[in-house]
């Protein structure tokens, strides 16, 4: 089978079609799955997975017997012996594979168990994207065999006892398809590269033997490369090396903020693609044009739990209280924003993966990454997620009509009250006064809660315009480079004070910002 003129083995061509039916039956259906391949685990044996599955409701009594988790439960409990070699903990086999995760304000590196299953889960889901392609119109068709430019971490992984271990991203692409390496750019020897700089520089450098149709990657670092290949060759836009560039697959973080950027380089149009790919699984698609939210990958590898993002259910720092009811797919509501649980073939059972979606269209189920659990501002009631941060942040650029692809904001102490201060990517002229009360004006918009209490405890809001570069120097100075690392949109803790540190060695001044609250 071909799929848009890409060949495809027969096995890969049959599962690629997508069943309809009942959400609540197809995913009651992955769960078996998962437990009747696992169900002889030490995780399998001690949660009672046989007398799950034979259970009336399974799904039901999976809840009732199976406890939650977050990474530092789950790794104390289970994972740590998978590092150490010990087979058939939380999923059959020995792990050989580890995805170092650190998120965006964790100090020490998570080690997520990434197997062979879940690789293969993965792909598959890459592949559905892709075929979903066939329902969009007027879009470049011709660029789909060119070349794939993947902008990601390391293949040469780090070696451990009995596995290795690097970015998701470095891990899928050691894993290729062969079906898939003759499009794979920028190839195998690059892709080993573990310096950012040296990678960047070798991309730039082979840029014109490419016909690149597809990119993909965190927008922040494919802008840096583009930007170096077209400063390189003095080129008015990338469209005049790679004609044929047509899509960007991107993910991560909301592409919103960086688009009026990033489309300065491009000389016509292309089509925007989003995924939801974690270190965990790949949760989410894009699958129809135009779309305001991705498709839950319902039917593959991942049974998925809902747990209302309020205060009956997590405490003021975002901890999931011990009570909190998890719902699953068909007792979901539309408008609503829930922290998510996933249950993988990775050996991940009822694990809190600290995102918050909204379902924006429970017919198609798709849904919007609204935040994480731990981001968001409330030190007085304000419920600041990160969705209102991005949507006014891209309000105020459009209004302004200005470029500001990055931004963090801090909650501190403001006299015997509170302040948020922002700091904003912004290299276009700007005044500082005007944007920061054009800010506060557009949150007061957007939120309720926001708007009542700058009228009471939250005081002030102080902004201060920082170049691009500075954002991308204090992730470099943290080791954070790459594919897989995103600014924290909310500084607290660490973070905060290391950020802190880092402008006053830069002489930029903080304003009144002393500590988080």
């Amino acid at each position: 089978m071909a799929l848009i003129n890409i060949p495809l083995p027969q096995s890969i061509a049959r599962r690629l079609y997508i069943s309809s039916g009942d959400p609540r039956r197809m995913q009651l259906k992955v769960l078996k799955k998962l437990l009747t391949k696992a169900r002889y685990t030490e995780f399998g044996q001690q949660f009672g997975f046989d007398e799950i599955l034979m259970s009336r409701h399974a799904g039901k009594a999976f809840q009732q017997r199976v406890p939650t988790y977050d990474y530092s439960k789950l790794y104390n409990a289970f994972w740590h012996k998978t590092l150490q070699g010990v087979p058939d903990v939380c999923w059959p086999g020995q792990i050989k594979f580890f995805a170092l995760s650190s998120g965006t304000s964790e100090a020490a590196s998570k080690y997520i168990p990434i197997t062979k299953d879940l690789i293969k889960a993965n792909t598959l889901t890459s592949l559905r994207q892709l075929f979903s392609l066939t329902g969009y119109h007027d879009v470049n068709f011709g660029a789909l065999p060119k070349g794939w430019l993947m902008l990601g971490g390391s293949t040469e992984l780090q070696k451990g006892p009995t596995y290795y271990a690097g970015d998701l991203s470095g891990i899928q692409q050691r894993n290729i398809p062969f079906w898939f390496q003759r499009l794979y750019k920028p190839g195998k020897r690059i892709a080993k590269e573990r310096d950012w700089a040296v990678k960047i520089e070798e991309i730039v450098a082979n840029a014109p033997n490419w016909d690149i149709g597809f990119i993909v990657g965190v927008p922040a670092w494919l802008q840096l490369c583009i930007e170096k290949i077209i400063d390189r060759y003095q080129l008015n836009n990338i469209h005049d090396m790679w004609p044929n560039l047509s899509f960007y697959v991107h993910g991560g973080v909301a592409m919103e903020p960086y688009k009026k950027g990033f489309e300065k380089l491009l000389g016509k149009p292309i089509t925007y693609i989003e995924t939801y790919l974690a270190s965990e699984g790949f949760l989410a698609y894009q699958n129809r044009q135009h779309a305001k939210g991705m498709k839950l990958a319902i039917n593959n590898n991942i049974f998925f739990e809902f747990v209302p993002f309020d205060e009956q259910h997590f405490d003021a720092e975002g901890n999931m209280l011990p009570d909190a009811r998890a719902l699953m797919i068909h007792e979901v509501e539309e408008g609503r924003d829930y922290a998510i649980l996933i249950s993988t073939n990775a050996g991940a059972w009822r694990y809190l993966i600290g995102d918050t979606v909204r379902f924006v269209d429970l017919e198609h189920l798709e849904i919007i990454i609204t935040g994480r659990t731990k981001h968001f501002l409330s030190l007085v009631g304000e419920h600041l997620s990160v969705e209102n941060m991005n949507r006014a942040i891209q309000m105020v650029a459009n209004e302004l009509n200005v470029c500001i692809p990055e931004f963090t904001v801090a909650g501190i102490p403001y006299g015997n009250f509170f302040a948020h201060h922002w700091f904003v990517a912004c290299d276009d002229p700007v005044d500082e006064a005007q944007l920061r009360l054009l800010l506060d004006a557009k949150l007061k918009q957007l939120n309720d809660d926001y708007e009542v209490e700058r009228k009471h405890a939250l005081k002030e809001v102080l902004l201060t315009v920082l170049p691009e570069h500075a954002f991308l120097d204090f992730m470099a100075s943290k080791g954070k480079i790459g594919a897989q690392h995103k600014f924290p949109r909310v500084l607290k803790g660490k973070m905060w004070e290391d950020w802190q540190q880092f402008l006053q060695s830069h002489k930029i001044k903080v304003g009144t910002a002393t500590q988080p609250s």
